[in-house]
């Protein structure tokens, strides 16, 4: 499993993408007009009624940020700014980077993206069901 630059906990807890935002507007855009995950929230939605509570569980992991992670998504209701797949998915938890005055060290960033962190969702089978190429190597933003 990936480790985040420093684990997901009070120190370095999930922010949402929208305080990303603010100093990667370029990046936040494109990612929010041309990722599919910067909507997956919706696809999960759709499909809550159809599925038990364990499946559903297993939606939240992909489909969400920081599902299981301390500060991460915990519901819809509770914690709606990580009810999609946002920046964190592929950078890890926010605050330290953000606290820091945007720390490169404390980011998952440039150079430090492996294919490892794609798979954790995308294994073999949902990489030949949806025809994935990770964003990682195709400018993601």
């Amino acid at each position: 499993m990936f480790c985040w630059p420093g684990p997901a906990n009070a120190a370095n807890a999930y922010v949402g993408s929208a305080t990303c935002q603010g100093c990667h507007e370029k990046e936040y855009e494109t990612f929010a007009k041309h990722s599919r995950k910067a909507h997956s929230d919706k696809s999960v939605k759709l499909m809550t009624k159809k599925l038990t509570p364990e499946e559903l569980k297993g939606c939240y992991a992909c489909h969400t940020t920081g599902y299981g992670q301390p500060g991460g998504f915990v519901s819809f209701e509770k914690t709606p700014d990580l009810g999609h797949l946002g920046c964190e998915s592929c950078h890890g938890p926010g605050s330290a980077h953000v606290d820091s005055g945007g720390g490169k060290s404390n980011i998952v960033g440039k150079g430090r993206m492996n294919i490892a962190q794609c798979e954790k969702c995308h294994k073999n089978e949902r990489v030949v069901n949806f025809r994935y190429k990770p964003r990682m190597y195709n400018g993601g933003h």
